[in-house]
């Protein structure tokens, strides 16, 4: 119990995880544009003269999308879960470099290790991010801020953002506000100064077209959600949304940090950044769905489950949200396996309507026992590429 004490969470946000973990075995790269998600033919090549030839973007051919960039090729547009060819087009000469999942997973360890030393209120949130509440941990709000920047650059060489705060929400706000290398303090009395002038979308849960549903309605950032009529808000996106929306605007969250090692389900989402056609958009889904699969199967062998049932979710372009699951005779773990159940759940949903979002999940999920993975055989096809 924390007594009286007020909340004190953290959002700690490692800076460009996967792009940084790949600078420190190729240092030669720092202040370059270096996009991550290529495949082995974008391996380096160790030159006679000891130096190295980097693979190019624009000589990049095939339907993958990028993992992570570095700060420097996010300026010229490139970011993660956007097409590889469309990235090419935007920043032709930045580095290409395979993606090595090993090595991300190897420093994610490494940092919630160095965290576990100050508490371990922790909640896992992915392979770079966490929420810590630190309600008792003793010691000044910035200098144990900085304390924990510390310790993860001392066990990784790697930096992070991190934002303290009274709740969940401001924190996963505020540790955006000064990226990269950042820590942010906020309390309550900032919101109106440091919240309410951010772009809506900077809420996690307003996505692109709910920004854009707002924007139409003339609110555009936190504030005007926080000055909007609530009948109004009531009218275009129903009474629940709308009290969230209201809720949030304020900053008021009571979410708790969520401690429990025994996870219900594993899930990844993507919501694009505009509606896609099922059929002339399916260079974008196909690549995209395939891509969730693996992350939750890397989600599962991280965390050391397998799972007996894997679902779907589609979110249409007007908000209409539909989920299908397929339980499974074995349990599963591998990406393979994952994007052949999904595929199966994709068949029975009606793909009538342009996409906004597409989600993959794990549940019924086990300690992996011997002998009970059954591997499937075939390789799976996805209902984007029969439409």
């Amino acid at each position: 119990m924390t007594g009286e004490r007020p909340r004190r969470i953290a959002h700690l946000d490692m800076d460009a995880f996967y792009a940084s973990v790949e600078l420190l075995r190729y240092p030669e790269l720092r202040g370059r544009p270096v996009v991550i998600g290529g495949g082995r033919n974008a391996a380096p090549e160790m030159l006679a003269d000891g130096t190295r030839r980097f693979a190019r973007l624009r000589d990049y051919v095939g339907r993958g999308v990028v993992t992570t960039s570095t700060y420097e090729a996010r300026a010229f547009g490139v970011f993660s879960a956007m097409g590889m060819m469309k990235a090419a087009q935007l920043a032709p000469d930045a580095v290409l470099l395979p993606t090595d999942f090993d090595s991300y997973r190897r420093y994610s360890r490494l940092f919630k290790d160095a965290v576990l030393a100050f508490t371990d209120q922790i909640e896992d949130r992915g392979i770079d991010e966490i929420y810590i509440d630190l309600t008792d941990v003793e010691g000044e709000s910035r200098e144990l801020g900085e304390r924990i920047k510390l310790a993860v650059n001392q066990a990784t060489g790697l930096t992070c953002s991190i934002a303290i705060a009274p709740n969940k929400l401001l924190a996963k706000i505020g540790s955006e506000l000064d990226k990269p290398n950042g820590l942010t303090i906020l309390t309550s009395a900032d919101v109106q100064a440091r919240i309410w002038p951010l772009a809506a979308k900077k809420v996690n849960g307003i996505g692109p077209r709910a920004s854009e549903r707002l924007a139409g309605l003339g609110i555009d950032t936190i504030g005007d959600v926080a000055a909007a009529d609530l009948g109004l808000l009531q009218e275009h996106f129903g009474q629940k949304y709308a009290a969230w929306l209201a809720r949030i605007s304020h900053g008021h969250d009571e979410r708790a940090v969520v401690v429990s090692s025994e996870p219900k389900s594993m899930s990844r989402e993507t919501t694009f950044e505009r509606d896609m056609h099922v059929r002339r958009d399916r260079e974008t889904l196909t690549p995209a769905l395939s891509r969730l699969c693996e992350r939750v199967a890397q989600d599962l062998e991280r965390k050391g489950y397998c799972a007996r049932t894997v679902g779907i979710k589609i979110k249409f372009a007007d908000f209409k949200i539909v989920t299908r699951d397929l339980s499974l005779p074995h349990a599963v773990t591998s990406a393979q396996e994952i994007r052949r159940a999904a595929g199966e759940c994709l068949k029975r949903i009606d793909l009538d309507r342009r996409i906004r979002l597409i989600g993959v999940r794990a549940s019924s999920l086990a300690r992996p026992q011997e002998g009970e993975f059954a591997r499937l055989h075939a390789q799976a096809e996805l209902p984007f590429d029969e439409a």
